[in-house]
């Protein structure tokens, strides 16, 4: 397997635009503008790949075809209503079909490198549209492109394959495609859906008939900073993975959990973020030889939040993680306050914050986050062979 990077971009990606609209594409823009000037695109060992929409064969994979259809339709419909279209969070636009099947590209071409051995790891910061349903478009999602990119490594012959979300709200879509499925593990730590959409991700989802405890949720209190996300993260992840063993890691990096973004509650950081993925590639080198296809996701604060968190991605997936401490470009600065006036444009790839944490004990009083981790390993770990009450599990 070559030890090389695949990043999947091209500029058409950023044509999924849903107008005056939190998901505004300019935060890929200026991610991969931040990316380039750091030099992390130009590391050894990195290929920039062109991505190719997805046809409809890889697209039924995962969604109906009347679903295909009527996206393709709705955009010449002034009428047109049904299928999740045409709502607040999902308005029609010209060329919805073909944005949406573009990013879907995008990731399974991440995916069929990696799979493949063409890279050992890949990027697609544009995809991560995890909330879409098989027959509906929801929370700002389209198509679903990490789950079509699993359900292509399938085809290919993989036989387990694990999904980790760390978006802010729950990986509901991926969930749905494979809770029946025992080959696909899909683990969601996000904001407890009683306060947050899409209102599931409780404890007790745990995988349906024949796939039992192959669905893993963490479901944490609003308000959780960088050492309880931690703190639950590595008290669930580590030990639901290795007893899993998959054969290739597929991460969902949304970067909303952020304490600057406007639709959560959580008070994440940069610097936590930052230590979510370097923890994430450490476990793809430790069970899968290093096979990890990570995409972007969630994340509102378009200037300030975005680009540096996924920039810290991208550089832990090419190699080096950039130093904390390192000033964001001149030239970038620029780029951001013109293509965003009146946002605040971080001059460092820090938030000054330092992510440590204390492990999970299964002792003690236990706080709101000690709870949450307690009804996930409650209700999952016995399905894994595990005991929920030794903090070595």
């Amino acid at each position: 397997m070559a030890d090389d990077t695949v990043v999947v971009w091209d500029e058409g990606l950023l044509a999924y635009d849903m107008g005056d609209h939190p998901l505004d594409p300019v935060r890929v823009e200026l991610t991969m503008a931040l990316a380039r000037e750091l030099g992390v695109l130009d590391r050894p060992g990195v290929r920039l790949v062109k991505p190719e929409p997805a046809d409809d064969a890889l697209l039924t994979r995962v969604h109906d075809p009347a679903y295909l259809d009527a996206v393709r339709s709705a955009p010449r419909d002034p009428l047109f209503a049904g299928f999740g279209l045409g709502t607040s969070d999902n308005p029609v636009f010209d060329g919805k079909h073909e944005a949406s099947a573009l990013i879907a590209g995008a990731t399974t071409a991440a995916a069929e490198a990696v799979w493949r051995g063409d890279a050992r790891r890949a990027v697609s910061v544009a995809g991560g549209l995890h909330h879409a349903m098989p027959a509906r478009a929801a929370g700002f999602c389209v198509y679903n492109d990490p789950a079509v990119a699993i359900a292509r490594l399938l085809d290919l012959g993989a036989e387990r394959i694990a999904y980790v979300d760390v978006d802010v709200h729950h990986g509901d879509g991926v969930q749905e495609v494979f809770y029946r499925d025992p080959r696909v593990l899909t683990i969601s730590l996000h904001e407890t859906p009683l306060a947050l959409f899409p209102g599931t991700g409780f404890p007790d989802e745990t995988g349906g008939p024949g796939a039992e405890g192959t669905a893993v949720n963490v479901s944490l209190p609003p308000g959780v900073g960088d050492a309880g996300w931690q703190r639950a993260f590595h008290a669930i992840v580590p030990s639901v993975l290795r007893a899993f063993r998959p054969q290739v890691l597929v991460t969902q990096c949304g970067a909303d959990g952020h304490r600057k973004d406007p639709l959560a509650d959580l008070h994440l950081s940069v610097d936590g973020q930052r230590a979510t993925y370097r923890a994430l590639r450490a476990l793809a080198d430790e069970l899968c030889d290093g096979r990890w296809v990570a995409t972007g996701g969630g994340g509102y604060a378009l200037v300030e939040v975005v680009p540096r968190a996924w920039t810290h991605l991208l550089a832990i997936a090419t190699g080096e993680p950039v130093d904390p401490a390192t000033l964001t470009p001149p030239g970038w600065r620029e780029l951001a306050a013109r293509r965003r006036p009146g946002h605040d444009v971080p001059l460092r790839m820090t938030d000054d914050v330092d992510p440590s944490y204390q492990p999970w004990q299964p002792s003690g009083e236990p706080n709101a986050v000690d709870r949450a981790v307690a009804a996930t390993r409650k209700a999952v770990f016995p399905l894994l062979g595990l005991d929920p009450h030794d903090p070595r599990d």
